[in-house]
C-alpha cells in the first residue's frame, strides 16, 4: 500500500544521504505536502517501477534522474557489479571490504556526477539521520571555485595546505563540518552550498584539510615528496611556493619522428614534441608538463606550457598522409591500409622515403632508434633517362638515398629478387621503396647489360609507359612514338589491284601492318570476329606484291590456318585480290617439291600439314608468315607451336579474335612467335605474370602485361568501329523442365552433390576437377534433354518443346536461323526430329568433310532455313550473314565462345537486324552458370583477353551454389 497519495498534492525531491558502506548517494523521494504547501512527514523512495504512479508531479528529466539514482542503489549495484544474488546484510557482512569500496566507489561517483549536472534546476536536500528526505535545502554554487596550493619550505620542513576562492572571496572550510561528497570530480558541501571546482580537482586533495591546518613534510622526505607529489600537482593546479622556485616557460615547439625498426614485426614511427630541451611523447594531454631539477639545496620546477591544439594538428597531418595510431597512451604510428603480404617491418621506411621532403617542409625532424642496424632516414629517388639508339634503348639512371648517389644498375638484382636492404659505401642501409619493385621491375626484367642497361626495341611498350608517367625522361624517334597511338600512324596508299574499298578501320589496320614492317616488329590483329581480318591481310600481301614488282623482285608468303578456313580464304582472295597467285599446300597427295612455292605469291596450308611437313617447309625463307586463328599454337609444348617456330621469314603476323581462350598463358606462345623475347622465358612469364593475374587478380601486373603487348596488338570491337552494323538483340528464354525430366535431374544432382561436397570437405576436388566437370556436364545434358545421357529415355524435354515452337514461328516468317550447341548428341536429337518431319536443314560439326559445300548450300538455297552447327566446329571461319536469327541451345562456360558463334551472322555485310535467343533451363545448373558468368567474368578488353578458365576459377562457395 503506497504511503503517499498520488492524487493529493506532493512533490518530487532529491536527497543527499550517506550510505554506511557506499558513502554519499542521492535518492529521489516523493513527499506529501500539507494543506499549507509545506512538506509533511509522509514520503516514499521512488524507483522506476513505482514512479509511474506519480508521473503527474515530475517531468522527462526526472525520469532520467530516477533511473540514474536507481543504478547506484545497493541491491542494483550488488547484482550488476558483483554478480551476486544475496541479501544486502549478508553481502556487507561477509563479502564487502576495502577493495570492494575502491572498486565500486569510482563507478558510483561517475553516475552521481551525471546526476548533479542534471540537478542544477531541481531541488536537492540533505536527508536527516532519521531518514526524512528534506532536512535541509542545498544550493549549487553559481560558478566553479578555484584552489591554490601553498608550499612553505624552510630549513627543517615544508608545510603544505590549500586555500579555496569562490566569487573572488576566500572561503574558510577547515574545521567547519565541510564534507567531500564526490572525489572525482570534487564536490564539497559547506553549510548549505555545494561547490564544484576548476581544473578537474580531486576531492582527496582537500579531504586531509577538513580538520587540519596543514601537512608537514620533514626535510628527510622532501626529495621523494617533491618528485612524486609536488611536480604532478604543479602540472595540474595553481601552486604558490616559498623556499623553492617555479618557472613557467614557453618554447617554440618542434615535432620529432623517431623510427623504431622491429625485425620481422611491425616497425613504427613514434611522435614526440620538443619544447626547448624537453621532449614529450605525443598523445599526452597535459597542457602543462613539469620537469624538476635540483641545484645545491634549491629545487627548481620548470612548468613547460604545451600547445595541445598545435600538437593535435601535427598528428592529424601524419594521419592524412597515411599513418594511423596503434596506442591511446603514446602516439605510435604505423602505415595504414597495407596489403596483407607487405613486409610491415620496412613499411615505415617506404612512408618516409615517399613523404620525406613534405615532412621536412612541415617542420618534422627525424631521429633513428638505437637498433643494431643503421638505416638511412631520408628521401629516395631515381633520375631515369631512356634514349633511343639504332636497335635498342639505352637506360641511364642514378639513384639517390639520402646524400648518396648510386648507379641504378647496382640495384638490378635487388629489385628483381625483391631484396629491400641495400648497403651503402659507408655501411648504412638504404631501404629500397616497395613501389620501385612494381615501377621498375618490368624495365629491369627485360633489360640487358652488365655495365650499361639496354632495352630491346621490341620493348617499346615499356618505354611508352614511362613516357606517360613522371618517372623518366624519354627521347625517341617521333615516328616510333606514333606506335603508341594507332590513330596517328602514317597512311600508306592502298594496293592498285585490290578490288573493293577498305573501311576506315580496315585501312588503319593495313597502315599499322606497314608500320610494323618498317621496324621489323611482329603484330597480332585481334579484331572482333566479322570485322575483316582476312581482307586487311590480303590487302597487305597485294601491296607487297606490287612494291616488289616495281623493284623487280619476288617473294613468297605463307599463311597457316585451321583446315576449316581454307575455303573462306580462297574465296575472299578471289573476290578482293584476284592478282595474288595462291598455292594451296594441303591434301594427302600434295606435292612435296618446295621449289613450287617460289612460283606463288602466297602459300596457304594448315596447322596439321605444317606439323607433318616441318622439315620441308623450314627450308624456305618466306617474306611473311601469317597464322590465322593463332590460338591454335597456344600450348607451348604442342607440335603446332614447335613446327611454326621452326619456320623462317622476314616478317610475322598472327590473326585471332580470341588470342586468350582460357588462360593468360595462351599469350606467351603467340607473342614469342611474332616477337621472340617480348615476354621473357616461359617460366618467367608463368611466375611473374600468369600466376599473379589469374590467382591473385593482380590488376597492376595485368596493366604491366598490357604495356608490353599493346604496341603489337591491334584490337577493335564491333561496337567501336562497325557502327553501320544493324542492331543485335539478345534474348534469354527460360524453359521449364518436364516432370519426368525434373525427376531424373534431381536424382542425378543429389548423387553428384553428395560426392562433390565430400571432396570439398577433404580438399580432393581441387586435385581432380575432371570429376566436377563430368558431374556438371551430365546435369547440363539432362537439363537440355535426358536422351543425351540415357538413350532409353522416351519422355519429353521442356527446352526441346520450347525451341521447336520458337523455331517453327521463325521459319514460317521466312527467316534463316543458326542453331548452335556444344553437344553433338543434342544436335542429333534435332536432326532426327527434322528428318522425321521432312524439314530441310544444313549440318556442320568437326567431322564434316565437305564444309565449303554445306556452307554454300545454306547461303544460296532458299528452302534451307535451318543450320545446325556444333559450337566448336562453327565458332570461326564462317560468314553467314544470310541468317538473322541465332539460337544458342546450351550456355557455354566461356561467353567469348558464344560471342564467336553470334559473330557468324552479326558481321560486316549483314543488313538485317540480328536476333539471338539463348535458351536456359530454369532452376538448373544452366541458370547458375549464367549467374556466375555475370558475376565472375570481367572481360578486360584492353588486354585482348577473355575471362579465366571457368572451371579453375570456381570456389567452394560457387560449387555449393551451383548444386544448391
Amino acid at each position: 500500500m503506497l504511503r503517499v497519495e498520488a492524487d493529493k498534492p506532493c512533490k518530487l525531491v532529491y536527497s543527499l544521504a550517506k550510505h554506511e558502506y557506499f558513502g554519499f548517494l542521492i535518492e529521489p523521494h516523493i513527499v506529501q505536502l500539507n494543506l499549507d504547501g509545506d512538506f509533511s512527514l509522509t514520503h516514499q523512495r521512488l524507483f522506476t517501477s513505482t514512479a509511474c504512479e506519480f508521473s503527474a508531479w515530475f517531468d522527462a528529466a526526472d525520469n532520467k534522474l530516477i533511473k540514474l539514482c536507481e543504478e547506484v542503489e545497493q541491491d542494483y549495484v550488488i547484482k550488476k557489479q558483483f554478480k551476486k544474488t544475496v541479501r544486502a546484510t549478508e553481502f556487507f557482512a561477509k563479502i564487502w571490504d576495502d577493495k570492494s569500496y575502491d572498486f565500486i566507489r569510482p563507478k558510483i561517483e561517475k553516475k552521481l556526477s551525471e546526476v548533479l549536472k542534471l540537478l542544477k534546476n531541481k531541488e536537492l536536500y540533505v536527508m536527516s539521520k532519521e531518514g526524512w528526505p528534506v532536512e535541509k535545502r542545498i544550493y549549487f554554487a553559481e560558478e566553479p571555485a578555484t584552489v591554490l596550493f601553498h608550499f612553505r619550505r624552510n630549513e627543517t620542513e615544508t608545510r603544505y595546505f590549500p586555500t579555496i576562492k569562490y566569487l573572488n572571496n576566500r572561503i574558510e572550510f577547515m574545521f567547519k563540518d565541510a564534507q567531500v561528497i564526490i572525489n572525482q570530480p570534487a564536490y564539497l558541501l559547506l553549510d548549505e552550498t555545494l561547490y564544484n571546482f576548476e581544473q578537474d580537482l580531486e576531492g582527496k586533495k582537500l579531504q586531509p584539510f577538513l580538520n587540519k591546518r596543514f601537512i608537514s613534510i620533514p626535510k628527510s622526505s622532501e626529495h621523494t615528496y617533491f618528485t612524486k607529489f609536488v611536480a604532478p600537482l604543479i602540472e595540474k593546479y595553481h601552486v604558490y611556493a616559498e623556499g623553492f622556485t617555479i618557472n613557467t616557460e614557453k618554447h617554440e615547439a618542434q615535432p620529432i619522428l623517431k623510427v623504431v625498426y622491429v625485425s620481422g614485426g611491425i616497425s613504427e614511427i613514434q611522435l614526440f614534441f620538443k619544447y626547448g630541451n624537453y621532449s614529450f611523447a605525443g598523445g599526452n594531454d597535459l597542457a602543462v608538463t613539469v620537469r624538476m631539477e635540483k641545484e645545491d639545496d634549491n629545487y627548481i620546477f620548470h612548468r613547460i606550457k604545451r600547445s595541445l591544439n598545435w600538437e593535435k594538428k601535427k598528428l592529424e597531418e601524419l594521419i592524412e598522409m597515411g599513418l594511423h595510431t596503434q596506442s591511446n597512451l603514446f602516439v605510435h604510428l604505423e602505415v595504414a591500409h597495407l596489403p596483407d603480404d607487405t613486409d610491415r617491418s620496412l613499411s615505415v621506411f617506404d612512408f618516409i622515403s615517399e613523404h620525406h621532403d613534405e615532412l621536412i617542409e612541415k617542420g618534422f625532424v627525424f631521429e633513428s632508434d638505437s637498433s643494431a642496424k643503421k638505416y638511412v632516414i631520408g628521401s629516395s629517388k631515381i633520375d631515369l633517362e631512356i634514349n633511343e639508339k639504332n636497335d635498342w634503348f639505352d637506360i641511364e639512371a642514378i639513384v639517390q638515398f639520402g646524400q648518396f648517389k648510386i648507379p641504378f644498375i647496382q640495384l638490378k638484382n635487388h629489385i628483381l629478387n625483391k631484396k629491400r636492404e641495400f648497403t651503402l659505401p659507408n655501411g648504412e642501409i638504404a631501404i629500397i621503396p616497395e613501389k620501385w619493385f612494381s615501377q621498375y621491375g618490368n624495365l629491369l626484367s627485360f633489360s640487358e647489360g652488365d655495365d650499361q642497361l639496354r632495352l630491346k626495341k621490341l620493348h617499346v611498350g615499356l618505354v611508352y609507359d614511362f613516357a606517360n608517367s613522371d618517372l623518366a625522361t624519354i627521347t625517341m624517334d617521333r615516328k616510333l612514338q606514333k606506335l603508341s597511338d594507332f590513330a596517328h600512324i602514317d597512311e600508306v596508299a592502298a594496293p592498285i589491284h585490290f578490288k573493293g574499298l577498305l573501311r576506315p578501320y580496315q585501312k588503319a589496320g593495313y597502315d599499322w601492318f606497314h608500320f610494323l614492317q618498317k621496324y621489323s616488329f611482329g603484330g597480332c590483329l585481334a579484331d572482333d570476329m566479322g570485322l575483316g581480318k582476312t581482307i586487311q591481310t590480303l590487302a597487305l600481301l597485294q601491296k607487297c606484291k606490287e612494291e616488289q614488282e616495281e623493284q623487280g623482285i619476288h617473294t613468297t608468303s605463307l599463311i597457316v590456318m585451321p583446315t576449316s578456313l581454307i575455303y573462306n580464304w580462297i574465296n575472299e582472295a578471289k573476290k578482293f585480290t584476284p592478282k595474288l597467285k595462291i598455292y594451296t599446300h594441303t591434301g594427302t597427295f600434295r606435292d612435296k617439291n618446295i621449289a613450287i612455292f617460289s612460283k606463288y605469291d602466297v602459300v596457304i596450308t594448315t596447322y596439321g600439314i605444317t606439323r607433318v611437313d616441318t622439315d620441308l617447309m623450314s627450308q624456305m625463307f618466306f617474306h611473311y608468315i601469317i597464322l590465322d586463328e593463332s590460338q591454335n599454337i597456344k600450348n607451348p609444348s604442342s607440335k603446332s607451336f614447335k613446327a611454326v617456330k621452326a619456320l623462317k621469314s622476314k616478317h610475322k603476323l598472327i590473326l585471332s579474335g580470341t588470342p586468350v581462350e582460357n588462360t593468360v598463358n595462351d599469350l606467351w606462345t603467340q607473342m614469342s612467335f611474332i616477337n621472340p623475347g617480348l615476354l621473357g622465358s616461359q617460366t618467367f612469364f608463368q611466375k611473374d605474370f600468369v600466376q599473379p593475374i589469374e590467382k591473385k587478380k593482380d590488376e597492376d601486373i595485368a596493366h604491366k602485361l598490357q604495356v608490353l603487348i599493346k604496341p603489337f596488338v591491334m584490337r577493335r570491337t564491333k561496337e567501336q568501329v562497325a557502327t553501320e552494323l544493324p542492331p543485335k538483340t539478345e534474348n534469354l528464354v527460360y524453359c521449364e523442365m518436364s516432370e519426368e525430366q525434373l525427376d531424373i535431374y534431381e536424382k542425378t544432382k543429389s548423387e553428384y552433390r553428395n560426392e562433390l561436397l565430400k571432396s570439398i570437405e577433404t580438399g580432393d576436388y581441387r586435385k581432380s576437377p575432371i570429376q566436377m566437370l563430368q558431374g556438371l556436364t551430365k546435369l547440363r545434358q539432362i537439363a537440355n534433354h535426358p536422351y543425351m545421357v540415357d538413350t532409353d529415355y522416351t519422355g519429353d524435354s521442356g527446352k526441346f518443346e520450347d525451341v521447336i515452337h520458337k523455331l517453327n514461328s521463325v521459319v514460317e516468317a521466312g527467316h534463316k536461323v543458326l542453331i548452335f550447341s556444344q553437344f553433338v548428341k543434342q544436335l542429333d536429337i534435332y536432326r532426327k526430329h527434322f528428318d522425321k518431319n521432312n524439314i530441310n536443314y544444313s549440318y556442320l560439326d568437326g567431322s564434316t568433310q565437305n564444309r565449303g559445300q554445306v556452307v554454300e548450300e545454306f547461303k544460296s538455297e532458299d528452302h534451307i532455313q535451318i543450320f545446325l552447327i556444333s559450337l566448336k566446329a562453327g565458332g570461326v571461319g564462317l560468314n553467314l550473314t544470310e541468317a538473322d536469327y541465332v539460337f544458342i541451345l546450351d550456355p557455354w562456360w566461356n561467353p567469348a565462345v558464344e560471342q564467336q558463334a553470334i559473330d557468324r551472322t552479326h558481321r560486316i555485310g549483314q543488313t538485317k537486324n540480328v536476333f539471338i535467343y539463348k535458351f536456359i533451363t530454369k532452376d538448373s545448373v544452366e541458370e547458375k552458370i549464367l549467374a556466375l558468368q555475370n558475376k565472375k567474368m570481367r572481360v578486360a578488353k584492353s588486354l585482348i583477353t577473355t575471362e579465366d578458365s571457368f572451371i579453375k576459377s570456381l570456389s567452394e562457395a560457387d560449387i555449393k551454389e551451383i548444386l544448391a
